[in-house]
């Protein structure tokens, strides 16, 4: 695309000179030749200090909000409203605007974004719609095998989102499941996204060190409520009711609550979770093969985006019944032995492990035992004693450990979370800092009839140890770990 051609899509000022243009990105070490770099300022670093590498690197133009004073410019200058808007805008333009020929359901909220996801791709293709998924377990082209990013993405930014899109438009994707983090709406990842149908999980307070507060990081996700032509809506979430007039048009789902999507006689049996729905498509008995009362929610929300693509109750219910979960989400890790019952999940976050080991509670015959941390830096360090309140409460023995603890040193980490633990009252806690060695603790503790919960990495790939990223595989340990129990 010219560049002259690119401005004017985006209601831009171009320069005098007019190259080809074949990518777009906001790194200068990803620059290949013929692209556009985009200096975006950020909170240490303005990335106009990066446009001479850029240009050794082969880029063609810069969009930047402005020089600094005194800093000229190596290659031609588009001035731009806001940086971030104009890496996604210039990406989906250069893409070809991908998501305008899919259906696509995006998905947000504190917890449940990942399985609602997962879910409701499932059902699309159980329906018979060739379905992507982009979540952050990694994403999948319509053939279903789950590829991941490269290391260096290890979120994707506006250029690998539409990259992505485009890659399952072109191999046969109808429809496509995007799982639509704070951080990427906020930063406008997904900014040139077209949403056919938004999906609203819950809202419990997260992230409040990049967004500042809980009304912030309420409206930095209402961001897709707002952009979708349809949503789906919790009515059991307090915040839902500022939702309501944001959408242009919706339905509501829940079980506490009156919703259009509703479910009753909830039953967990060793099979999964059985119940009984009310819907605007008539009343159905359905079977979702998870732990986890919790669970019946995103079932509701994915059967409800469905069926607002065309799924009908048949399709559903067989969808829903066949569904095999999510990878590091109440994942069983095979091996067990003597009746002892290990599960990886990433609940991270005080309401997210209460639902995960209330929800094991009710199905294990023995004792709970539950091994977690808290992440470092500046991430919600409030969350860390409730964390350990939680643990020591709903489990008989709770083992805290590191989690990506990076700058942060460990011990400290520890022992707010043990401090949260003996001011409920408790004692029930071991603090065992190197995660691999509190694993084998955990499972060695365990008694048949014992559950063992392995929380807070779930499904991710590396463990951040102080300034060390080194890879990591929970199912792995935890299978090694039965293995020296064996």
């Amino acid at each position: 695309m010219k560049l002259h051609d690119l401005a004017a899509e985006l209601n831009l000022t171009p320069p005098a000179e007019n190259p080809d243009v074949t990518g777009v990105t906001h790194h200068a070490g990803w620059v290949r030749p013929g692209f556009a770099f985009v200096a975006v300022r950020g909170a240490r670093v303005d990335g106009h200090a990066f446009m001479a590498e850029a240009a050794a690197n082969g880029a063609v133009c810069v969009f930047g909000e402005g020089l600094p004073d005194g800093v000229p410019s190596p290659l031609p200058y588009v001035r731009v409203p806001g940086a971030r808007a104009a890496l996604a805008d210039a990406a989906a333009a250069l893409a070809g605007h991908p998501s305008r020929a899919l259906r696509v359901v995006g998905i947000t909220g504190t917890d449940g974004k990942t399985t609602t996801s997962w879910i409701t791709r499932h059902l699309l293709r159980a329906a018979g719609v060739r379905t992507g998924l982009l979540s952050t377990v990694g994403y999948e082209l319509p053939d279903g095998a789950l590829r991941h990013f490269p290391a260096h993405f290890t979120t994707p930014e506006a250029p690998e989102v539409q990259s992505t899109l485009s890659e399952i438009g072109a191999s046969g994707g109808e429809a496509v499941v995007l799982e639509a983090s704070s951080h990427a709406l906020a930063l406008d990842r997904v900014r040139a996204v077209d949403w056919d149908v938004a999906v609203w999980t819950h809202l419990t307070s997260e992230h409040l060190d990049f967004h500042g507060t809980v009304e912030q990081y309420f409206a930095d996700k209402a961001r897709l409520v707002e952009r979708a032509r349809f949503s789906v809506l919790n009515a059991d979430d307090p915040w839902t009711a500022q939702l309501r007039p944001r959408a242009a048009a919706y339905v509501t789902y829940g079980v506490e609550d009156v919703a259009d999507w509703r479910a009753g006689d909830i039953e967990e049996r060793s099979t999964g979770l059985h119940f009984h729905v009310l819907s605007p498509l008539g009343e159905f008995d359905a079977h979702l093969p998870m732990v986890g009362r919790f669970n019946v929610h995103n079932a509701l929300a994915a059967m409800a985006a469905a069926a607002h693509l065309g799924s009908g109750v048949d399709a559903l219910v067989a969808g829903l019944a066949s569904f095999r979960g999510v990878p590091g989400r109440m994942e069983l890790v095979p091996g067990g032995d003597a009746g002892v019952r290990v599960v990886v999940d990433f609940a991270h976050t005080p309401p997210s492990l209460e639902k995960a080991l209330e929800a094991l509670r009710s199905t294990t015959r023995g004792r709970l035992i539950v091994l977690l941390g808290s992440a470092g830096g500046p991430r919600d360090p409030g969350k860390r004693a409730p964390l350990g309140e939680v643990a020591t409460r709903l489990a008989d023995t709770a083992i805290f450990t590191e989690e990506d603890h990076r700058d942060t040193p460990l011990d400290d980490i520890l022992q707010e979370m043990a401090r949260g633990a003996r001011e409920a009252g408790r004692g029930n806690f071991e603090l065992v800092p190197d995660r691999r060695d509190a694993i084998r603790r955990a499972v060695a503790l365990a008694r048949p009839g014992d559950t063992v919960l392995l929380a807070g990495k779930g499904p991710e790939d590396t463990l951040e140890r102080g300034a060390e990223t080194l890879p990591w595989d929970e199912v792995a340990e935890a299978r090694a770990a039965l293995a020296v129990r064996a």
